[in-house]
């Protein structure tokens, strides 16, 4: 039996409306869970192939870092899928660092978080004091440079640049053509 412990305002995004993707959980990992609404606790047990029982505690972890259950799921579906945080609070001086370094993360309206979202095809999401991401091993890679780059301070277009020189050469080793949007 595992535990895993999730902040208390993420509890009603794990359990869902009637307890729909709590359930959904339990059958596609095949395990058990067990929410302490009090303190934020999760017990996993598992019930059937562990292989997945193993991805469980991701699975609520992902969640628990402001995932919403599907992006969380989504770690079910391929075995290299993994779940990284970023710490930024680690990166910030001081409470207003901290915000500012979100906002540098996030971008005016949420564009850079899209972007990063658009060309490492992760799943990206800042909540709290972390950064986190679901993707491929490579993607997660690029995702977690360019964030730790905006974290340093480096220019947003700098970040643009690499975020699609890096979708360039995925899409080269692909063997597809792309085309750079200069405008």
């Amino acid at each position: 039996m595992k535990h895993v412990k999730i902040p208390q305002d993420r509890i009603g995004a794990l359990i869902g409306e009637g307890g729909e993707t709590l359930r959904r959980i339990e059958q596609a990992a095949e395990v058990r869970l067990d929410v302490d609404s009090e303190d934020g606790s999760v017990a996993i047990e598992r019930t059937g192939d562990p292989i997945r029982g193993m991805q469980a505690p991701e699975i609520v972890r992902a969640i628990g870092r402001g995932f919403d259950p599907d992006a969380a799921l989504s770690l079910l579906d391929d075995e290299m899928r993994m779940f990284e945080t970023v710490d930024i609070e680690r990166a910030a001086r001081n409470d207003n660092d901290l915000r500012r370094k979100k906002g540098r993360l996030i971008g005016e309206n949420g564009r850079t978080r899209e972007l990063m979202e658009e060309l490492t095809g992760a799943n990206v999401v800042i909540y709290g004091s972390t950064f986190g991401v679901i993707g491929q091993p490579n993607e997660v890679d690029v995702a977690r440079s360019a964030a730790e780059m905006l974290l340093d301070g480096a220019p947003h277009g700098s970040v643009y640049s690499f975020l699609e020189r890096k979708r360039a050469e995925e899409l080269k080793q692909q063997g597809m053509e792309y085309h750079e949007f200069t405008g």
